[in-house]
Formats: C-alpha cells, sequence, structure tokens
C-alpha cells in the first residue's frame, strides 16, 4: 500500500506540473515547490530549532491562528514555521507577521520529506485539522518528533475506517496526540485501536472571539443599517442570491447586506440587474448614501465578519452546493443564522440548529417565513451566541498540553 500511496503522490506532483501550464492555481503551487527549498536555506537558523505548524489552506489556518499567536505572544523568541500546501491559503497569508516563515509543503515524496525536515528541525510538528500525509507522518515518528493534529474531526465514511483503509489507520499512530472536536471522534477512533485522543473542541470558536473583539467600524454598514431590520448575506452563490434578491425585492421594509462568494465585475452586475429596490455598491457609496438604500452588495473581501454586527439574522451561503460557509462569524455577534439544506457536515451548523440558533431552508417560502419570524424572536440571537461562548476556551487547554 507504502509503494501505491507512493505513486500517486508522484502522479499528483506531474498532474500539478502539468496543468500548471494551463491554470493559474496549479501554476503557483508549482512554482512555489519548486522555490521552496531555496526559501527554507535562505531563510531557516539552523542554531534554533522551530515549532512547525501546517495548515492545508486558508480555513484550517484561521481555525489554527489562535494556537499559533498564543505561542507567539507566550515565548517571542520562539521560532515558528508555517506552511501551506494550497495556494489560496500561501498567497493571502505569505506575509503573516506572527510566525518567522512562511512557505509551501513540498510534496509528500520520501526524499523531498527527509530534506525539509533536515533543514528545519523541527522541536514539534502541529497539523490543522486535516492533511494525513504518509512520508512526513512516518518519518517524524521514526526521528521521535512529538507530532500533533489539532481541532480535528473524524467521520465513520473516511477512508481510515475502510475495509481498504488500514494503512491510513495505522498513520493515526505516528501521532504524539490527536486533538478531536467532540466526543463521537474520539469514541469512533477507540473503537478502531486508536487510543492518544483528546477531546480539545475547535479552536475556530476562539478565532471567531478575537476578531469579534477586533471587528472594524464599517460607517457605509453603519449608516446603511442604523434604525433599519437588515438581513446581512455571507458567501453566497448564485442559488443563494436568486433567493435573496427575491426576499429583499419583495420585503422592502427590511434591508439586505449581500456580500457574495464570487465578486468578479461580471457577477456583482449580474446581482445588481435583478434587484428592483434602491441599491449602492460598497466601494463606490458613501455613507450619506448608503442610508437611503435597501440593499448594500458587498463588492470587495475582507469585512464579512466584522459586517455581520450590522444585522439582525445573517444568511450563510453554499447550503444549496456544496457545503455552508463559517457560521460561527455571524452567530458569534448574537445573529441567528439561516442556512440551505446541505449542511450536515458542519458539527457547528447541526448544533446551531440543535439549540435553536440556526435554521435550515430548502425553499423560496422556507426562507422568507423563517427569516421575516427571526426578526421577531430574541431567543434565537440569544441560543446563537451562548452556543459560540459556551465553546470558546480550546486555544488554551491545547496549548496547556502542548507547550506547558
Amino acid at each position: 500500500m507504502h509503494i501505491l500511496y507512493n505513486f500517486s503522490i508522484h502522479l499528483m506532483r506531474f498532474f500539478v506540473a502539468f496543468m500548471s501550464l494551463f491554470k493559474r492555481k496549479m501554476r503557483l503551487r508549482h512554482q512555489g515547490s519548486k522555490a521552496v527549498f531555496t526559501v527554507l536555506e535562505e531563510n531557516i537558523d539552523k542554531s534554533k530549532r522551530y515549532v512547525w505548524f501546517h495548515a492545508a489552506s486558508l480555513g484550517e489556518f484561521e481555525q489554527g491562528r489562535p494556537m499559533i499567536e498564543r505561542l507567539r505572544r507566550a515565548h517571542p523568541e520562539q521560532k515558528i514555521i508555517l506552511t501551506f500546501f494550497s495556494p489560496s491559503g500561501y498567497e493571502i497569508r505569505k506575509n503573516y507577521a506572527e510566525v518567522d516563515i512562511v512557505c509551501y509543503l513540498p510534496f509528500d515524496v520520501p526524499a523531498d520529506v527527509k530534506r525539509f525536515l533536515d533543514l528545519v528541525n523541527p522541536e514539534k510538528a502541529i497539523f490543522i485539522k486535516y492533511e494525513f500525509w504518509a512520508n512526513y507522518l512516518l518519518e517524524l515518528k521514526k526521528r521521535q518528533i512529538p507530532t500533533y493534529i489539532i481541532s480535528a474531526i473524524f467521520r465513520p465514511k473516511q477512508r481510515f475506517f475502510k475495509k481498504y483503509g488500514r494503512f491510513f489507520l495505522h498513520l493515526l499512530d505516528s501521532f504524539t496526540m490527536i486533538f478531536v472536536q467532540d466526543e463521537q471522534s474520539k469514541e469512533l477512533l477507540n473503537r478502531f485501536g486508536v487510543q492518544r485522543v483528546t477531546v480539545g473542541d475547535d479552536t475556530r470558536f476562539d478565532r471567531v472571539a478575537d476578531i469579534a473583539k477586533a471587528a472594524k467600524v464599517l460607517p457605509i454598514a453603519e449608516a446603511f443599517a442604523q434604525g433599519a431590520e437588515v438581513l446581512v448575506a455571507g458567501s453566497s452563490w448564485e442559488p443563494d442570491e436568486e433567493f435573496l434578491i427575491r426576499y429583499v425585492n419583495a420585503n422592502k421594509e427590511r434591508k439586505l447586506i449581500i456580500a457574495p462568494h464570487e465578486i468578479s465585475e461580471e457577477h456583482i452586475a449580474n446581482i445588481c440587474s435583478k434587484l428592483r429596490c434602491n441599491f449602492v455598491l460598497y466601494t463606490k457609496t458613501t455613507p450619506e448614501e448608503a442610508a437611503n438604500a435597501h440593499c448594500l452588495v458587498v463588492d470587495t473581501i475582507g469585512i464579512l465578519s466584522s459586517l455581520y454586527r450590522y444585522g439582525q439574522v445573517a444568511y450563510i451561503g453554499g447550503g444549496f452546493g456544496a457545503g455552508i460557509h463559517n457560521t460561527l462569524e455571524a452567530a458569534v455577534w448574537n445573529v441567528p443564522v439561516v442556512f440551505g439544506p446541505n449542511y450536515q457536515k458542519f458539527r457547528e451548523a447541526r448544533h446551531l440548529v440543535a439549540c435553536g440558533g440556526g435554521f435550515s431552508v430548502a425553499s423560496y417560502r422556507q426562507l422568507e417565513d423563517r427569516v421575516n419570524a427571526l426578526f421577531l424572536d430574541p431567543e434565537a440571537a440569544t441560543s446563537a451566541g451562548n452556543y459560540v461562548r459556551s465553546h470558546v476556551g480550546a486555544t488554551d487547554f491545547i496549548y496547556n498540553q502542548l507547550f506547558q
């Protein structure tokens, strides 16, 4: 099985190199993997040992960020390296100031794994939520480097628990400790013989709490929302937008802030063409103009987590596609969340539904009825906020296990 795995990694590397001729994301990954050892050789302090954090992409980084920053505050002298597999993480956070080095993770082929570990010489390796690279894990275990995964979650349908998955299941023995989000994950791993497991909850709760404390004041959104009932829609896709546009067109006594997942000029123009109410674009308006509009179309990125505070109800996009986006960024503001039917894979969404702070809809009529009801339901808002606050603290718990 290991031979087949190594073959698949070589095949992956070849595929990325080939597709780099056609796809920008693949080109960035290919170029980054070629340059990584030069970056390391030029920047590694060979007299120091590093704590190595690895995140697959941006979402996993945001999940692990509280741990990185907790370590930096407590031990500013500690050298830290952060690696990404995906360009969507690396390109956005390559200048992240809280670590000493940010680079791509070399592909998981044995020679590159050994070269990477020889250069970095980590004293600890911490993987965030996902990423189970066999050669890295086996080599870390061979070198007796303490290795952890934090905020992990396991489900019965994952390959570890399939008949063909014994090789991958054995990889979990490479971890010094696996910190999982819930008891169900721990029980599942224990049932399959993996015993070094601790329930450490999810560091994303700490991250959204930190974001809320440092949230930006947005004068345009503040003027738009003043004295109004506002629905904030975040990370929307086209199926979501059909319902949301229909809602604001039909309910002009309420206002909509819509921050689509895709903000290309073409997509923004398509949204605006369907609006039958007074609207403004976030980057092209003033607080005075925004105050008189019924829809604020957000044509920029980086402010969504701060926008949620200006609504009484939030709609989270993606639930009519592959799955919903981050519900916690809204719930932390005591804002109940509404989303489409594809949410079962997301633990926090299931819990929000169970506690009365989250609601799934499958049609326009359900959306309209639910949103209208939530404007009159302060208990749902309280439930959403209380859910987030009840799970804050994972970072300190895991940090104390790893570094105290």
